[in-house]
């Protein structure tokens, strides 16, 4: 009997069967020699591991043009230019490093993947990620109905382009919308909708994302709603894992802090039975991260996870809140194709113009814009608005009000940063306390009126385009020039009790 044909997702199977989790960097850097060091120092790293090549944001905004200029007058861009460096350079920089085992993902961020496509598999790449709502909402321009149809004739490209036996692989990103602040059950939906748009238009092996938020147990919750999910609504031929990405959110401020915090979805990843982990660097909260320090992030995940007792009661869960709010969602969007002889993109298209999917603090024209979240006295996630969608709101704590002041929005941003901020603080030796206080106070110390709008993830990367990028969350620069700061809805920030050592 033939043998299958390695692939990312075999891979990390494999990896998963011999009881390891799969870590992997967000990592980019614009020249190749830079580049080709990242994925060397990735794949010798102690961990199991996969390769990424995040593309720069002029590639992902379609102006290779403004790519190739940065590079001719010796710019430092935010990311690997694929599509304008010649393919022979890419294929020298993977030669002797990408290979079965060790596979390389490019991560990009586009929603007009087309020319990225082309550009990877021409080297001999087959796997990437995306989608066509998560790649364009909520922080992008193109219109929803432009970004379907791109990302349809990506996919379809990607499976002309990587022909048996290579194995096309595509990640969704609809389990990050937001990076933070989007209640799990809309998390989950997306990303699994997405995975069905994906096999719609030809790829045959999947992962589906899902971003760690702000209750563990909530998280859990999630991660096995998806996979649930997933074998409820995916055909049984369709190759599929569950990849978990730390949180993406405002990162701790402190090293220790942001140590925490990547340990802490590490083992998340692990008691949820994710298969692949996304981790960042606590450089990130402050600059781009070096390939060493990328390094020492991969290796403390690996760390951890190895060190997590693994429990088959963490995975089995019962029906819960989050698996029939993201099930509603699914079944509303997937009705809306029924009979109609359309596919599963026209239904989401659909779904975001009646509001019947619609991302909390979202400002992207073809959104809403009608709902609005807060955390609970629990940590966890929950909706205060609804709009049209088709799942009650949860009522709002008492004490709070409908809208809340500039600084308790910035205050529940910076949840998670708190948190473990002040956990390594507790945890540091007599006499090393202080600096975890003083950066907790001085990026959550809620100013009445914030002279720069909150973002949802702190990964700032130089040398953006003018033009603006088509996300925050994940590697790329800030948010587009001209969009408005996100509007103040319903928020109480959760309680600092947890140490962030296990659970948080």
């Amino acid at each position: 009997m033939t043998a299958p044909a390695p692939s990312l997702g075999r891979y990390v199977a494999a990896a998963a069967a011999a009881g390891g989790l799969v870590v992997q960097p967000r990592m980019g850097f614009g020249d190749p020699r830079h580049m080709r060091a990242g994925l060397v120092g990735t794949r010798d790293a102690a961990a199991v591991t996969v390769g990424t090549v995040t593309i720069d944001s002029y590639t992902r905004v379609g102006d290779p043009a403004g790519a190739r200029r940065a590079l001719a007058e010796g710019g430092a861009l935010n990311g690997y230019p694929i599509v304008s460096h010649p393919a022979a350079v890419t294929r020298s920089l993977l030669r002797g490093v990408h290979g079965p085992g060790f596979p390389v993902q490019v991560r990009h961020g586009s929603s007009h993947p087309e020319a990225i496509i082309r550009a990877l598999t021409a080297v001999g790449l087959d796997a990437t990620e995306g989608g066509p709502v998560s790649y364009c909402l909520p922080y992008g321009r193109t219109p929803l109905r432009a970004s379907v149809d791109a990302w349809a004739r990506g996919c379809e490209l990607l499976a002309e382009l990587a022909p048996p036996p290579r194995v096309p692989h595509l990640e969704t990103f609809g389990g990050c919308l937001l990076g933070q602040l989007c209640p799990p059950g809309l998390l989950v939906a997306v990303s699994l909708l997405e995975a069905l748009f994906f096999v719609e238009h030809g790829i045959r092996e999947v992962s589906l994302s899902y971003a760690q938020q702000t209750s563990p147990e909530q998280d859990r919750e999630a991660v096995a709603a998806l996979r649930r999910l997933a074998a409820e609504f995916l055909p049984p031929d369709v190759h599929r894992h569950i990849v978990l990405y730390t949180y993406m959110g405002v990162f701790p401020s402190s090293a220790a802090g942001a140590d925490l915090l990547l340990r802490a979805s590490a083992r998340l990843a692990v008691r949820s039975g994710a298969q692949r982990l996304i981790v960042k660097t606590p450089a990130e909260a402050h600059r781009i991260p070096t390939v060493a320090e990328n390094v020492r992030a991969l290796e403390s995940a690996a760390a951890a996870a190895e060190a997590e007792v693994r429990s088959p009661a963490d995975r089995l869960e019962p029906d819960s809140e989050v698996y029939a709010q993201a099930r509603t969602f699914v079944e509303a969007v997937l009705e809306l194709g029924t009979g109609t002889g359309t596919g599963i993109g026209e239904a989401l298209r659909s779904a975001f113009a009646r509001g019947y999917l619609d991302v909390p603090y979202c400002l992207h024209p073809d959104n809403a814009g009608r709902s609005r979240s807060f955390i609970d006295d629990r940590g966890r996630l929950r909706w205060s608005r609804t709009g049209a969608m088709p799942v009650a709101p949860d009522l709002a704590p008492a004490g709070t009000t409908a809208d809340l002041t500039s600084s308790q929005l910035l205050a529940a941003l910076h949840t998670m940063a708190r948190r473990f901020d002040l956990a390594a603080e507790a945890a540091a030796p007599t006499g090393t306390a202080g600096s975890a206080r003083a950066a907790h106070r001085t990026r959550s110390g809620a100013p009445t009126r914030p002279t720069a709008p909150p973002r949802p993830t702190p990964s700032p990367r130089p040398i953006a385009p003018t033009r603006p990028t088509t996300r925050t969350s994940g590697p790329g620069a800030g948010s587009p020039a001209g969009v408005r700061p996100p509007l103040p809805g319903v928020f109480t920030p959760s309680r600092t009790t947890d140490d962030g050592s296990r659970d948080a």
